[in-house]
């Protein structure tokens, strides 16, 4: 895989090497520079120690870390980055050096270059003011470990010209981030929230309340997080920045944002981190908690007042960039806005020249939980994107989502401009299945109605995929699991590049794929190969989904809107027309022949094909659910005898059968380890 854009990463520190690494490990040709030799190859020795990581794990191959390093050019020579289309700057926090670095990059780059600061502290458009392209100029603002969290922030100032950021954004997406649009403001949107939460759980320790082991321990169980606090800073020696974050929030935002004494004479005057040595004490977990999750609410509200980032986007930063369990807006509705308020109020009450925010003042007053948006609409000329934008969940559909679907549905459909609708999703996954919780929490409630009701939705919604006036394509960048692989499935072309992929693992959860992808898979691949997917969960890459015709054009992330340009011109057609299915999949569709499917299903090795193959195949089906499987086997022989709409009712039927099983319930509750199905 390889990208079209060049990108100059200056600074090879921690930060700057794992933008580097990020990057290269995406396609991007990169040219990292340091001021000094030395600097560049521990530059090189980080990224090398954190790919060598990724073998002993099975992310990488030795080889591909070879071609990895290989992207990467290391140089201490500034001109260098000279026909970058992007240059980031990724060195230390000094408005000063970083202004005169970027003033020297205008006199080097190219016109077409544009500058991007990955600065956690200074205004954005501050610094675009020390180049001669302000229009050009972005904040891009990682997260550490950057080869790995997800989250960047895209930040643009008054100057920035549209064409800049959706470049930027172009950039972000193309190398597996997930970027969130912020204002050009202190802290821009995670910091805003993080440093005054680290502030407080200072001021906790300051005033007696507990100690640092006691305050870190909260922060991990109120937040959902691995490393507490304290553990974090002290691993990445961040007290000093949460010294120089927490002035710079409190000159610009007032002295709720400023750092208590305690931090200040931890860093200038001792120079060492916070000890966690001492006793947990239980009895303060309460406290904590609530005193951390009143400065969380509270500055995300008022960042949302300000216009820095949207209720959506703010939760995303915080579960991304922070991994906290909950965003805080979600963390309000979860314990009620009352009591989310009350919490406030009192902070308010400590800190008074911190105001109530107005957006959770309506909130109390209406009495009803915020709402999100997991949906969005644009028209671009005649094509109607939808973008199932809920990247933190890998895009898993629920009723929320598919209720939003349906209404960008309506709305693009019924536009007379729109010639073809394109879905997609946010980030590294098209749509990962369906929200298990929610599946779970139906059969401990005895409320299976509820399932039935989303299923029939979605089942009516996707007909109307496959079934609309306007052409509808489904655009696979990344992973499709379940639920979403039926989304795609139903589409009338489906657009992939060689990051897309399908699966039907439901067999293995102690369900059947439940939104017609049975019916679908084997009208484009016959019963008999539909069912070696279907009860093994086996994958379907990109290359083998096109070979098979179940994609209609295979490109490059940079060739996407050619390709749907091209389909769309061509017109519709029939998606489920006769096809020859590649040679490399005739033992499968023969392992699963009527008579060697009855053999599976007793536990018996299939006959006619690779005697090691047959036994692999007994092992991978002895491990999925048994009622599950025969359901799906009864269920696919049936819809091959009838329409696709009454193949959907087909499965319906059987639905509240399946969800009454214990399998169903054992499957759906073990997420990442193998359920004990017991067949019942």
């Amino acid at each position: 895989m390889s990208q079209k854009f060049k990108v100059g990463v200056v600074g090879a520190g921690n930060m700057g090497s794992g933008i580097a690494q990020k990057l290269a490990q995406e396609g991007f040709s990169v040219v990292m520079v340091d001021t000094k030799d030395e600097f560049v190859e521990r530059g090189f020795k980080n990224i090398r120690a954190t790919l060598d990581e990724g073998v002993k794990r099975n992310i990488f191959t030795p080889e591909k870390v070879e071609g990895i390093l290989g992207r990467i050019q290391g140089t201490t020579d500034l001109n260098a980055v000279k026909d970058c289309d992007l240059v980031i700057e990724a060195i230390f926090e000094d408005e000063k050096i970083k202004g005169e670095l970027f003033a020297k990059l205008d006199q080097i780059c190219d016109p077409k270059t544009i500058f991007a600061t990955n600065t956690s502290s200074f205004y954005v458009g501050n610094l675009a003011k020390w180049t001669k392209r302000p229009d050009r100029f972005v904040g891009t603002h990682y997260f550490f470990h950057p080869a790995k969290n997800r989250l960047v922030e895209i930040i643009s100032h008054e100057g920035t010209s549209e064409e800049t950021k959706e470049k930027v954004l172009q950039i972000a997406n193309l190398h597996g981030k997930t970027p969130i649009v912020v204002k050009d403001s202190p802290g821009f949107s995670v910091n805003r929230i993080f440093i005054p939460w680290y502030v407080e759980a200072i001021r906790i320790i300051e005033e007696g309340l507990a100690n640092v082991p006691t305050v870190n321990e909260a922060t991990k169980r109120a937040f959902g997080i691995g490393l507490g606090l304290f553990d974090l800073w002290n691993m990445s020696g961040g007290t000093v920045i949460g010294l120089h974050g927490a002035r710079t929030l409190g000159k610009e935002l007032g002295n709720f944002y400023a750092p208590p004494e305690l931090l200040r004479h931890q860093v200038e005057d001792l120079k060492q981190d916070f000890s966690l040595e001492g006793e947990i004490d239980e009895s303060k977990m309460d406290l904590i908690a609530e005193r951390l999750y009143a400065v969380a609410m509270a500055v995300a509200a008022a960042q949302v007042d300000e216009g820095v980032a949207t209720k959506e986007d703010v939760d995303r930063g915080t579960k991304i960039g922070l991994a906290w369990r909950q965003g805080p807006f979600e963390l309000m509705n979860s314990m009620g806005i009352e009591k989310a308020y009350q919490m406030v109020k009192k902070l308010t009450e400590r800190h008074p020249d911190f105001k109530m925010p107005k957006l959770l003042e309506e909130q109390y007053k209406k009495g009803e939980p915020f709402t999100f948006n997991y949906v969005d609409l644009e028209i671009v000329g005649d094509l109607a994107y939808i973008t199932v934008n809920r990247p933190e969940a890998m895009n898993a559909l629920n009723p929320t989502v598919v209720d939003q679907l349906e209404q960008k549905f309506d709305e693009a459909e019924s536009n007379p401009a729109v010639k073809a609708i394109v879905i997609r999703g946010k980030g590294k996954a098209f749509i990962a299945g369906a929200d298990i919780k929610w599946f779970v929490k139906n059969i401990k409630e005895n409320t299976l109605d509820k399932t039935y009701a989303f299923t029939r939705k979605g089942q009516d919604l996707l007909l109307r995929f496959e079934n609309s006036p306007k052409m509808t394509i489904a655009l696979l960048d990344g992973l499709s699991l379940g639920g979403g692989s039926e989304v795609a499935l139903a589409c009338q072309a489906i657009v992939s590049t060689p990051n897309g992929s399908f699966g039907l693992p439901e067999t293995g959860i102690g369900i059947f794929p439940g939104l017609g992808g049975m019916i679908r898979l084997a009208r484009h691949l016959g019963t008999d190969l539909a069912k070696y997917f279907v009860f093994t969960g086996e994958w379907i890459k990109a290359e083998d989904a096109y070979a098979m015709g179940l994609v209609t054009k295979l490109v490059e992330r940079t060739e996407v809107d050619k390709a749907i340009a091209e389909v769309v011109a061509a017109g519709k057609f029939d998606k489920y027309r006769p096809r020859e299915i590649p040679a490399k999949f005739a033992e499968a569709k023969a392992a699963f022949s009527p008579e060697n499917v009855a053999r599976l299903l007793r536990g018996e090795p299939p006959q006619g094909v690779d005697p090691a193959f047959a036994e692999k195949l007994v092992k991978i089906v002895s491990k999925k659910a048994p009622i599950a499987l025969r359901m799906a086997h009864e269920l696919m022989d049936a819809q091959a005898k009838v329409s696709i709409e009454k193949a959907i009712d087909l499965e319906l039927e059987r639905l509240y059968d399946i969800f009454s099983t214990e399998d169903a319930l054992a499957g759906l509750q073990s997420p990442g380890r193998p359920p004990q199905f017991k067949g019942k």
